[in-house]
């Protein structure tokens, strides 16, 4: 299944079926002008990376794996933290410091929500290193952003 990012129109499809097919990274799938919706693709082994978005709320939701999600208020400082598998959602608020780590033998599959976007629409990156190195993976012009926004960190 193939999904556009047709921007801030009406859209449908199968989300559970496009995040268990993605084998990307993340791969945009739909972006709105107040949230965005992303799936991704960590394969074994392998994490989100440790990362703060000040301005941005997150809901995400695992439709394949295992993983271990852990949040705090500082990068040393991680005070939360659950097991989750297919079927569980992890709410991130704005702020906390966050990762997410594959602890199955298989990859896991989730999507993300964002609020505010947070991504360019239709933006793919194949994998997490490639994310890290794009310098052109801002949202849309059109996208509603803090009026004073800070500037996400990673570890």
């Amino acid at each position: 299944m193939i999904i556009t990012d047709i921007g801030p129109r009406p859209q449908a499809f199968d989300l559970e079926q496009a995040t268990r097919e993605n084998r990307n990274y993340r791969s945009v799938a739909w972006s709105g002008c107040h949230l965005q919706v992303t799936l991704m693709s960590i394969a074994a082994g392998r994490d989100i990376g440790l990362e703060m978005h000040p301005d941005t709320d997150q809901f995400l939701r695992l439709d394949a794996g295992r993983g271990r999600v852990q949040i705090g208020p500082a990068k040393d400082e991680l005070t939360f933290e659950a097991e989750v598998a297919d079927g569980w959602c992890m709410l991130i608020p704005a702020g906390s410091w966050h990762n997410v780590s594959n602890i199955g033998d298989e990859p896991m599959q989730l999507y993300a929500i964002y609020a505010p976007a947070h991504h360019k629409p239709g933006k793919i990156h194949r994998t997490s290193s490639e994310a890290a190195a794009d310098e052109n993976d801002e949202p849309a012009e059109w996208s509603v952003q803090p009026a004073v926004s800070q500037r996400d960190e990673q570890a």
